[in-house]
């Protein structure tokens, strides 16, 4: 038998209004035991009318469209079907966004909606130019229902389809999950008659398409919590209920993603679970659940599978973006600082490369100067599964090596009196608290040690009492566990632990830490180490805070001899010294001793710190302080107020110290009867220290103390009272019972029953 060729079909890229090869079949002929295809004849395209409601979209979901009405205005706005405008207006949109982010079933949601509207929607995978050809040729196949298309070629069946929609204004293709716009370009540039929606998870390169972009961001929490108790089959009632709290706990702990809502929702209707009980299964198994489809079905789409593939695409590409990926998954989602991470690249500048890849493929957000990456996105990458090539053990593990590193290189020194550091330490501490929450104790290497030992620091000088007690505690532990009991680093927490403890009052557990670590350091690094003068000067300090005077005064007066002959006069720790003791002699009523010392001691520190250190404000604003507890109000007044204004200006209106300056300015004016002033002042320090510093923190307290004096003062004994009733029973419960604070509250409240002619409550009180 002999055998003709048939003309070869022109590509489904070519220009022009070409059909492709009408009159050419390929179809099957049988001639006895030999196959031959014959020449398939499709008719011209613009002869075939497109059937009513000609679609081929994917079945709608089955919960109802929630949390997107803006966007969907937007594809509206933008799109604006046939019957509203000219049907020779065409409209590119695209819409971009993180796997999982809900394009796809926005892009549905559109199509299903405006259906009627349009002549023809096709929708369109267009992952790859293969999958865009075969689409395309099934619309040749549904326009041609009469006609066998299977063994034609499919960019001869694509071709004839392109033509037909060049022939048929007024259609809406869908190119759904398309990966490159280079894949969509000679479509677009063709195809006039109506309109193309793009789904992609890259954010760039459609305006080159005259695309029109729309980013996707995750949903609301009301849409979010809506959709998940939609899917789980929860209904929410007319009133509040514990299932509405754990809906919207889980919601949030799955970033309202759409896919990870729909993936949890379907599971817990599945499995009759509850809202708590994934949650808690979640968090101990994350890998496992991240890749366990909601229905069950083994080829379900997954959170896992669906950034995979991106995952592949981006590796392969630059292996630094994955590194990076995994790197961001141990500190906070939001306002990642980018010079963080340029420690992470061995080349100069290939982390603005790698961080740009990752924004392109929707898996982080980029700012001039911050990342951005999703909480699940961070979950998936910090999680080992042996069936994921980027998320080995050793790549995790290297990378929360990384994370802490880049961390510790990024501390600015002396937390708590480098002014010019806190801001970097304000931008630091979410990520450092979020790597500190995902990391176990006993896991802690010498740099974790670090960053707990500094950040602690820098939490305790600005009141953040709570957070800098528990880091420096867990790196007391650390220290002992990786250096030894008798390491300097371990003394040195152990001092910083304390020091916590004294300034939330919890004078019981700082006293036997500050008695045990100058023992201990004499014995290790000797009795004139810098570090033992410090934890006998500390020591002192704890006494005095207990009122226990007779073992302060003389401790302070020796570490002062001693430091000024080890470290000499002028030395910050010699001045500091210098400033305790005088404090000291001010809570022992020695006046005339504590003015000279505190004199020098700010004249020092002008000299050798500068008028706006920390150390240098700490000196005027005792020294004015101590005016106004003489008497002198001419000097202490301008005094004090010049310090609020400095500390102020140059700590921030909300410092511990600064509200300290605030409260001492209160209690001048309060001396000198400057009620009209002191009183809002006292009402305005307590409402910040309430805010700044927790209602129970001992300044707070002081501070309630304090207003209830100005009004005794302004004879408002029923304020005053109310007032001194309320801080004696805080003080009781947080400081204790026998506590020098304590025992001053139930004197005020005393005196002000007996002001108040209440005797029978004042005495025993005062008794």
């Amino acid at each position: 038998m002999t055998y003709s060729a048939s003309p070869k079909s022109p590509s489904p890229m070519t220009s022009g209004a070409r059909s492709p090869a009408i009159g050419t079949n390929h179809g099957a002929v049988f001639t006895g035991d030999t196959t031959v295809q014959a020449s398939l004849v499709l008719p011209s395209p613009a002869s075939v009318l497109a059937p009513r409601g000609l679609h081929n979209l994917p079945r709608p979901a089955g919960h109802r469209f929630v949390g997107r009405q803006a966007e969907m205005a937007a594809l509206e706005q933008a799109l604006r079907p046939r019957n509203e405008r000219a049907v020779t207006h065409v409209v590119t949109q695209a819409m971009s966004g993180l796997g999982g982010i809900g394009k796809s079933a926005l892009a549905l949601h559109f199509a299903h909606v405006h259906l009627p509207e349009y002549a023809a929607v096709w929708w369109i995978d267009a992952e790859t130019p293969e999958t865009i050809t075969e689409s395309l040729a099934r619309l040749t196949a549904r326009t041609n229902p009469e006609t066998n298309t299977s063994g034609a070629p499919s960019t001869a069946l694509a071709e004839w389809a392109l033509a037909w929609l060049e022939t048929h204004p007024g259609w809406l293709l869908v190119f759904d999950n398309a990966t490159h716009p280079d894949h969509l370009g000679p479509y677009v540039a063709r195809l006039t008659g109506g309109d193309h929606l793009i789904t992609s998870r890259l954010t760039y390169g459609w305006h080159e398409l005259s695309a029109t972009p729309l980013h996707l961001d995750v949903l609301s929490t009301p849409a979010a919590i809506s959709l998940l108790r939609q899917l789980a089959g929860s209904e929410r009632g007319n009133e509040p209920s514990a299932a509405d709290e754990q809906a919207e706990e889980l919601a949030d702990e799955l970033g309202h993603l759409p896919l990870a809502l729909e993936q949890a929702g379907a599971y817990i209707r599945r499995t009759r679970n509850t809202y708590s009980g994934y949650l808690r299964r979640f968090r101990s198994q994350a890998a496992r659940m991240l890749n366990t489809p909601g229905d069950g079905a083994p080829h379900s789409i997954t959170i896992a599978r669906t950034w995979r593939v991106t995952l592949d695409i981006i590796a392969d590409r630059d292996p630094l973006t994955v590194h990076l990926l995994r790197i961001m998954a141990w500190f906070a989602p939001r306002d990642i600082p980018r010079d963080l991470l340029s420690g992470a690249a061995d080349e100069p500048d290939a982390d603005i490369d790698a961080l740009a890849l990752l924004n392109d493929f929707s898996m982080i957000t980029l700012t001039e100067s911050t990342a951005a990456v999703h909480r699940l996105v961070q979950a998936l990458a910090r999680t080992p599964d042996p069936r994921d090539p980027h998320r080995s053990e050793s790549a995790i593990s290297q990378a929360q090596s990384t994370a802490a590193s880049l961390i510790r290189d990024a501390l600015p020194s002396d937390p708590e009196t480098n002014i010019a550091g806190w801001p970097r330490w304000r931008a630091l501490l979410p990520h450092i608290d979020a790597y500190l929450a995902r990391t176990p104790p006993s896991t802690d290497t010498a740099e974790t040690d670090f960053i707990l030992y500094s950040a602690s620091q820098f939490l305790h000088g600005q009141g953040q009492l709570l957070q800098a007690t528990q880091y420096a505690h867990r790196s007391a532990t650390t220290s002992a566990r990786l250096y030894g009991e008798d390491h300097p680093s371990t003394l040195s927490s152990r001092n910083n632990l304390a020091g916590t403890y004294e300034s939330a009052a919890d004078l019981d557990r700082a006293i036997p830490l500050y008695e045990r670590t100058p023992t201990d350091s004499v014995r290790v690094l000797g009795q004139d180490h810098p570090d033992t003068l410090a934890s006998r000067n500390n020591l002192a300090g704890a006494y005095e805070s207990a009122g226990d005077l007779d073992g302060a005064i003389p401790l302070y007066e020796r570490t002062l001899t001693d430091r000024g002959r080890v470290l000499g006069e002028y030395h910050p720790d010699t001045l500091a010294s210098r400033n305790n003791l005088a404090g000291a002699y001010w809570s022992a009523g020695d006046l005339d001793g504590a003015i000279p010392l505190y004199e020098r001691t700010l004249t020092d520190s002008v000299r050798v710190l500068g008028e706006d250190h920390p150390d240098t404000l700490t000196s005027r604003s005792n020294l004015a302080y101590t005016y106004a507890a003489a008497g002198d109000l001419g000097r202490a007044i301008p005094l004090c107020e010049r310090t609020l204004a400095d500390r102020a200006r140059v700590l921030g209106e909300d410092h511990p110290d600064t509200l300290t300056s605030r409260s001492n300015l209160a209690y001048t004016y309060a001396v000198a009867g400057d009620l009209d002033r002191a009183i809002p002042l006292c009402e305005r320090t307590l409402t910040d220290r309430g805010r700044v510093l927790g209602e129970d923190h001992p300044d707070t307290l002081t501070s309630r103390n304090n207003l209830g004096g100005a009004y005794w003062s302004a004879g408002d004994l029923d304020r005053a009272i109310q007032l001194y009733e309320r801080t004696l029973a805080d003080r009781a419960r947080v400081l204790g019972e026998e506590h020098p604070a304590t025992l001053t509250s139930r004197n005020n409240l005393a005196g002000a029953y007996a002001a108040a002619g209440d005797l029978d409550r004042a005495i025993p009180l005062y008794e």
